[in-house]
């Protein structure tokens, strides 16, 4: 009876060791299973956020890079101005036609008049067109420079610079035509007949 009860009693022990065993195992198990799944979520949120600052770095999100932005395409349009010209450079010019034409003495020579008249009006939209290439490039230069005299480690969007740099190169190309037209280097003013010349003398 004795032995049969140790027996029973060494059985009972043995299982509840087993049972204790496997509880540790599962609870260890259980605790992988949440480190890896914590460890996961990390992961994705560390993925969410470099998938977050690049789409804010392109849009903007800070007040310097919408400043920049800003600044970038208002430096394309003048450059585009200087380029195509525009309404004050039209206004003037018609207003020297008229002052050259008010000036211009009875017996001026044609030379004379070609050169108040036309002459004139075509140096005042080079004046003009030169005047919005020389802003465009002021200000494509600024904003390109801005990042070197800011905080330190800020950079600017990539579609910003790439404005910025297609201004200063719109504004240098502007510049040159109005130096070009403003000195008569693509075309000279026409030169009257000497015949024509003569009679009007």
């Amino acid at each position: 009876m004795n032995a049969t009860t140790k027996s029973d009693t060494t059985d009972d022990s043995t299982t509840a060791r087993a049972q204790d065993a496997e509880a540790e195992e599962a609870a260890a198990g259980s605790r992988t299973d949440a480190d890896a799944d914590m460890n996961a979520d990390e992961a994705e949120a560390e993925a969410e956020a470099e998938d977050v600052e690049p789409e804010a770095d392109i849009h903007g999100g800070d007040r310097p890079g919408i400043g920049a932005g800003a600044a970038a395409v208002v430096a394309a349009a003048l450059g585009f101005v200087a380029l195509s010209g525009s309404w004050m450079g039209k206004v003037l010019s018609e207003r020297e036609t008229l002052t050259g034409q008010l000036k211009l003495p009875q017996g001026a020579s044609t030379s004379q008049q070609i050169h108040e008249v036309y002459g004139d009006s075509w140096h005042t939209t080079a004046l003009i067109n030169g005047g919005f290439a020389l802003l465009a490039l002021i200000v494509g230069l600024v904003v390109l420079a801005v990042p070197y005299f800011g905080a330190p480690g800020r950079t600017q969007a990539v579609w910003v610079r790439a404005v910025a740099w297609g201004a200063v190169a719109i504004a240098v190309i502007g510049l040159l035509i109005s130096l070009g037209m403003y000195f008569d280097l693509f075309a000279s003013l026409p030169s009257a007949p000497a015949a024509a010349s003569t009679a009007t003398q």
